[in-house]
């Protein structure tokens, strides 16, 4: 029978992804077949599979962990914002619609039977599903028809071990307030705690940890250490943004309401020559940057209004009056055409918006949504490429034909007649190191040697032996085993 474990959190960001990423990696490494699993997630950030679907780029790095392809069963139900009160509903890796938060609470309790669906279909699969909750299991006001957390766990009858985030402060009553407010029944699941991102010496906290223990009569796990290295790794969560590099060549990512896919950024980051700045909104671009990157986007039309509220558009077309270069991804890539057709009222109400005028194209929004795993050429020197796309909208006009991107004969790029601006449907490319040279060295850079796809696979690595060294593993294996 295979064996599974929850890890759930006393809120967001304590860190569940990367304990599941590292676990995954160390179990992998003990020879048992491992399976990521997350069955509500809500996040920009998301990667193509190889069955056509999208799911959180966390589930995809948790896949990567356990050395197996991401699959859209990883992940079945994933939740993008595209405005603060409304998210498009991905199921099994397809659009199912687009819902008000209000409404969701009323489709949650039909999407159960799909998730279980996933869970057990990867359950046939591997030796150890590990589970990863959603924001906390403490918002009891979400408990009715709950598919991320607890809901999940009685439902699918897997124990959870709950971690508390040491770094933001109040870590005891992180633990032994969700004790407190959850009802016995959903307390019984819970069958041991850990405590994540300590600094500093962890014999400091062990009256803290004993408290904890004492008051909530859960299994005491470990103390993880803040584990340096975890900035090298994908990020999923906007919350985990941040500029990175300290070399003279600037990059200026303008910080969008709704980016999305901004792991596109890590590979520069890990360039010693480039500095890449994330700008936050109400910060003009700086006249000293040398290329200006516009990343993905949740909603193309929105963002390009809230990048005009910010008065970027006009230092955008100041930087390029002075010859400085722009990249657009994706719907920053939209952006930067004439205009911006949503006939069907796609993301907003049917009309036509005009986009910087940066690039001779035109994009027409349709329903239809292109998502597919991308192996193709760019530049004159057919470099490789690998990346994916995942888009709705159609762009076209006579820069696509200067594009420097190619699948075959169809142009997946467009560059205006100068060079200097130029926008692309795929994401990843960045991760390739071939063409992450040949950009680079456009610009007169030395691209770094190291392979940024095994820098990632060693920061799995190091991860997992961190835990290793700091969770008590086989205990965590007699709770997946011992079962609720």
């Amino acid at each position: 029978m295979t064996m599974s474990i929850m890890i759930q959190g006393t809120g967001s960001n304590v860190g569940k992804s990367m304990l599941v990423a590292g676990l995954a990696r160390a179990l992998h490494k003990r020879g048992l077949s491992v399976a990521p699993f997350k069955p509500q997630n809500m996040s920009n950030n998301a990667a193509v599979t190889s069955d056509g679907g999208e799911i959180g780029r966390a589930q995809a790095l948790q896949a990567l962990a356990c050395h197996i392809p991401p699959h859209t069963d990883m992940n079945p139900v994933l939740l993008k914002p595209e405005t603060s009160t409304g998210s498009q509903v991905i199921v099994q890796g397809q659009r199912l619609a687009t819902v008000k938060a209000a409404d969701y609470a009323a489709l949650k309790p039909k999407l159960l039977p799909r998730v279980l669906e996933s869970y057990n279909r990867l359950a046939q699969s591997a030796d150890i599903v590990l589970v990863e909750g959603a924001g906390s299991p403490a918002e009891i006001n979400l408990r009715k028809g709950d598919i991320a957390n607890i809901g999940f766990a009685e439902a699918a009858r897997v124990p959870i071990i709950l971690a508390g985030d040491i770094d933001r402060g109040g870590v005891i009553a992180q633990l032994v307030g969700t004790h407190a407010v959850l009802p016995k029944t959903d307390r019984d699941l819970i069958k041991g705690f850990l405590v994540n991102k300590f600094r500093g010496d962890p014999r400091l906290f062990e009256g803290g940890y004993e408290t904890i223990k004492n008051r909530t009569h859960w299994r005491g796990l470990g103390v993880i250490p803040w584990f340096a290295p975890a900035h090298l790794l994908p990020a999923e969560d906007s919350a985990d943004i941040k500029s990175g590099g300290t070399g003279a060549f600037k990059i200026v990512v303008p910080q969008l309401a709704r980016i999305a896919n901004f792991d596109d950024l890590d590979p520069l980051k890990t360039e010693t020559e480039l500095e890449v700045v994330m700008l936050p909104p109400g910060t003009p671009i700086p006249g000293d940057a040398d290329l200006i990157i516009l990343p993905g986007s949740k909603s193309t039309t929105g963002d390009l209004a809230f990048m005009r509220e910010q008065g970027w558009d006009i230092d955008i077309a100041a930087h390029v009056r002075r010859g400085g270069h722009v990249l657009g991804i994706c719907g920053g890539y939209q952006m930067l055409g004439k205009t911006i057709c949503d006939p069907g009222g796609i993301e907003g109400p049917p009309g036509t918006v005009a986009g910087l005028g940066l690039l001779d194209v035109t994009t027409t929004m349709t329903p239809q949504k292109t998502l597919t795993q991308v192996t193709g050429t760019a530049f004159e020197d057919q470099t490789p490429v690998k990346g994916y796309e995942i888009h709705i909208g159609t762009t076209t006009g006579p820069d696509c034909q200067n594009g420097w991107l190619h699948v075959g004969a169809q142009p997946l790029s467009a560059q205006n007649a100068r060079g200097t601006v130029s926008g692309t449907y795929v994401h990843g490319l960045f991760s390739g190191d071939a063409f992450r040279a040949k950009f680079l060295r456009q610009f007169g850079l030395a691209p770094a040697s190291r392979s940024y796809d095994a820098t990632v696979d060693e920061t799995l690595d190091a991860l997992s032996q961190h835990l290793e060294d700091h969770l008590d593993i086989d205990d965590v294996l007699k709770i997946a085993k011992t079962g609720v």
